[in-house]
Parts: structure tokens; C-alpha cells; sequence
């Protein structure tokens, strides 16, 4: 049963619970606290009691608009669960799925990434060269990495940075090497083949052992048998210190007509001397190429002088060894197998009610191979003994 209503311009009275009313001494008390509050406001109890009814209202109407924006944007985004008394429970703003991978954006850095390059670079890494989008860059195994990271090294190393990530389970360990693909310092690649998606057959040339070619892939993990490219440089400072090296050179050649004359003397000496070690380099290259056609007839395979001077080798390997024969291709020979033989006498013997010969479980000669035609005529006399059934 309702408690009846107030009459207008009167002041609500609160129920307690059960209905019950409160004492006089409650109200007196209550009417005191309205009355200094509408005095306070400047205004009369009965203008405060609807000011305060309409506050209340307004309340409850934006609650009201709340619930229905959040309801709409629950039908756009699909079926929903059964509602609590809080609206439609879904995912919070910042909560992510660990399964999902997460995208990597280039960005600036983290410098704790810089440092962690920057102690990785001066491992022992065991680094190999390989071709990516046509530049050759230093290729690494991840597992040789985590090995690094786990080193008293990298605990040195930590003592002296302390913004290093600490390592103390495979977890950590990933997290920490996981460092460097975020800050595209070093990404996952994998080897593919060069001519791969072209419409001429592969080329058959000389492959320089070791040098892969390589493309990035999207899923940046860290298993061990993993390979990550460098894309971290290191520091630039010394690039910079050459490249202005290589400005003031410049800026001194063109000077040259300023120069003293000591100078400008010694230079054109040194030029003659440059022009005379050219002039014997080319000598050279035409001895040995008549060197080689005179012992290509007289001791064959023929003889070449420096036989890697032109290959794609360091300065010094290209005069080492002094000398080498030429190097022809081996003939393949054919060696046909015992099991073959052995099927074929044993077919020959089914065929003819006689045991296989002895020639037929050694190894195939021409002169087996000669003597199979004969073998396999044997079988005329079989049709001559039909007949004479008949």
C-alpha cells in the first residue's frame, strides 16, 4: 500500500523501511535543514522543493538517454548476451587477446631496444651476409641471440645500464629479445629463391656459398631456428666524421692549382707510378690468358696464373694461389645396380625353365648387356613344341 502523496507546495516527508513513519523530532529536524538550505539559495522552502524535484528529473532522464545510446550500439555490433542491471557487458577499451598478433608500426626507437642492439652487435654472432631487396645486410640466428642475453656478459652489461630488461625465465627472454622487431632494429626473414614467380627457368650460375637471399616475414616469432637480419646500423658518428673527411679531400684536390710546388711534383710522380702498376696489371691479365692457351695443348688441361684474379673474392684472395690447372667436368659414369640384374635373370629364368646364367649376378658389363638379346631368343623353341602337340 502507497503512502498517500503530498499536497503541493508541502515538503516530502521520507518513509522508512517498512513503512514506517519517522518521529516529530525527525521532521522538526528535517524542515529545519530545507529551510536553511532554501535560505541559503534565496529562496522559499516550497520554490527549493521544486528546484531540487527538477534536478532530480533531469537526472534521471540522462540516465535514461545513457541506457538507450549504449543499447544501440550493442545491436550495431551483434547479438549480445543476457544484460546485467549495468547495461550490456563487452570487451573493455584497452583489453587484447595474447593469440592475436599484433601489428609491428615503424616508429621511433625505444632506447632501451637501441641499447640492446648495441650489446648484441658486439657479440660473437656468428653473422652471415645475405641479399634483401637487393642490398646485402648481416643475418643472424635467433638461438645464438638468446645465448648472448644469457651470458655473465649481458649481466655486466646490466649493471652498467640498468634500464636493460631483466631476464629470468624463457618468457622474459623473448620478451627482451622481442625488443627488436618492435623497434624495426632487426626483423624476421626466411630464404626464398631468387628467381622465384619469374617465367624463365632458374639460371644456372655460380652460387657464392653462404649468401642467401631473403624476405621479411609478417609473423615475428623467436624459436630458436629462426633467422633475424640486422636493419640497425649502429652509430652514425663515424659515418659522418668520413663523409666530411671525404668533403675536405675534395675541397684540397680542387685546390690543386694552389698547391706548392713540391706538392704538385710529388703528385705527378705518384700518378706515373699509379699509371705504370695499372699498365703491368693488364700485362699480366693478357700473359696469363696466352700462358693458359699454349698449356691447354701442350700439358692439358692447361695452367692458369692466378686463377681467382677475377673472381668475387677480397684483394689478397685474388693472387692466392699463384697458380692452378684448370678445372674440367668430371664425366658421370653409369653404374647399373645388382638388384636390376638380379630381377632380370630371375625373369629370364621364369620365362625359359632354365636357372639364370652365372654372368647374371655380377656386375652389368657391355658385354652383358650384348648377350641379353641373345638370352631373351631363346624362347623360339617353346613355339616349335606347340605346334608339334597339335
Amino acid at each position: 500500500m502507497q503512502a498517500p502523496s503530498p499536497p503541493p507546495g508541502a515538503i516530502p516527508i521520507p518513509v522508512g523501511p517498512g513503512g514506517q513513519m519517522p518521529s516529530p523530532q525527525q521532521i522538526a529536524a528535517m524542515q529545519q535543514q530545507i529551510a536553511a538550505e532554501a535560505q541559503k539559495h534565496g529562496m522559499t522552502v516550497p520554490q527549493f522543493i521544486e528546484h531540487i524535484k527538477a534536478q532530480r528529473l533531469a537526472q534521471l532522464q540522462q540516465a535514461q538517454r545513457q541506457q538507450q545510446g549504449q543499447g544501440g550500439q550493442g545491436q550495431q555490433g551483434g547479438p549480445q548476451g543476457p544484460q546485467g542491471p549495468q547495461g550490456p557487458q563487452g570487451p573493455r577499451p584497452g583489453a587484447t587477446t595474447q593469440s592475436q598478433p599484433q601489428p609491428i608500426r615503424p616508429g621511433p626507437p625505444n632506447p632501451v631496444a637501441i641499447a640492446l642492439a648495441n650489446f648484441l652487435k658486439g657479440q660473437t654472432l656468428k653473422t652471415r651476409t645475405c641479399i634483401i631487396n637487393g642490398e646485402r645486410k648481416d643475418m643472424f640466428r635467433v638461438k645464438r641471440a638468446l645465448r648472448a642475453l644469457q651470458s655473465p656478459a649481458y649481466a655486466k652489461a646490466r649493471a652498467k645500464n640498468p634500464a636493460l630488461p631483466e631476464i629470468t625465465d624463457r618468457a622474459s627472454l623473448e620478451n627482451t629479445f622481442k625488443l627488436l622487431p618492435m623497434s624495426m632494429l632487426a626483423l624476421r626473414v626466411n630464404k626464398v629463391d631468387p628467381h622465384e614467380g619469374h617465367d624463365h627457368a632458374p639460371k644456372k650460375g655460380k652460387r657464392i656459398k653462404g649468401l642467401w637471399t631473403v624476405r621479411i616475414e609478417q609473423q615475428q616469432d623467436a624459436a630458436d631456428d629462426m633467422y633475424y637480419v640486422w636493419l640497425y646500423e649502429g652509430s652514425q658518428i663515424m659515418r659522418k666524421v668520413y663523409a666530411a673527411l671525404a668533403l675536405v679531400l675534395i675541397f684540397i684536390v680542387v685546390l690543386y692549382p694552389l698547391w706548392p710546388l713540391v706538392l704538385r711534383q710529388g703528385v705527378y710522380y705518384l700518378s706515373w707510378g699509379f699509371l705504370m702498376l695499372l699498365g703491368l696489371f693488364f700485362l699480366m691479365a693478357i700473359f696469363r690468358v696466352i700462358l693458359f692457351c699454349i698449356t691447354y695443348f701442350v700439358v692439358p688441361p692447361g695452367l692458369w696464373l692466378y686463377p681467382n684474379l677475377w673472381e668475387d673474392v677480397s684483394f689478397m684472395d685474388s693472387f692466392r694461389p699463384v697458380w692452378a690447372w684448370h678445372e674440367t667436368a668430371k664425366p658421370k659414369k653409369k653404374k647399373a645396380s645388382k638388384s636390376v640384374n638380379a630381377e632380370s635373370a630371375a625373369q629370364l629364368a621364369g620365362q625359359t625353365g632354365h636357372p639364370p646364367p652365372a654372368t647374371a649376378t655380377t656386375t652389368a658389363t657391355t658385354t652383358q648387356v650384348q648377350t641379353a638379346p641373345q638370352q631373351r631368343s631363346y624362347v623360339a623353341p617353346r613355339v616349335e613344341e606347340l605346334a608339334d602337340d597339335e
